[in-house]
């Protein structure tokens, strides 16, 4: 199945702010045919994921601007401008900010898929925002209960 060529412009592509970052897609699996999805993401300092696995898919980040903290397992470092990563299907790993500066990022997930998790937990954003809310309760118990259904098991930390 062939599918046509896709360009976006810079601050074009749908906006969903989740746990506080703000993603930009740039390549949805239904662009796609399912082979992967791309979007930038917008990581204010403080913010990021909890350590999760992916059992789907591999994904990968290229820092554009800033620096972030990532986690592989046991192992942790900081990634800063122009380092890329791939985290490959069925590994335990994260990132946060852990700067005062505002991270961009990179991520490309294939095969395609996750992006609908994202659609369904996430709030959707004017094509303009560049700040997203902080995670709400709410909004954290949907990905909580969605993640499962899309291969993720999100490793709560213990308090």
């Amino acid at each position: 199945m062939n599918h046509p060529a896709i360009m976006r412009r810079p601050g074009e592509g749908r906006r969903i702010g989740i746990v506080g970052d703000v993603y930009r897609f740039l390549a949805t699996g239904e662009e796609t045919d399912g082979k992967y999805t791309t979007f930038e993401a917008n990581v204010p300092p403080g913010s990021g994921p909890p350590p999760h696995v992916h059992r789907r898919e591999e994904e990968s980040f290229l820092v554009l601007e800033g620096e972030m903290t990532f986690q592989l397992g046991d192992d942790r470092f900081v990634a800063d401008e122009g380092t890329f990563l791939n985290m490959p299907v069925g590994s335990l790993h994260c990132f946060k900010n852990e700067s005062d500066k505002t991270a961009r990022l990179l991520i490309t997930l294939a095969p395609a898929g996750l992006e609908q998790m994202f659609f369904e937990v996430g709030q959707t954003l004017d094509e303009d925002a560049v700040t997203a809310p902080p995670p709400s309760e709410a909004e954290i118990t949907r990905l909580l209960e969605a993640a499962p259904r899309y291969g993720v098991e999100i490793k709560v930390p213990s308090e």
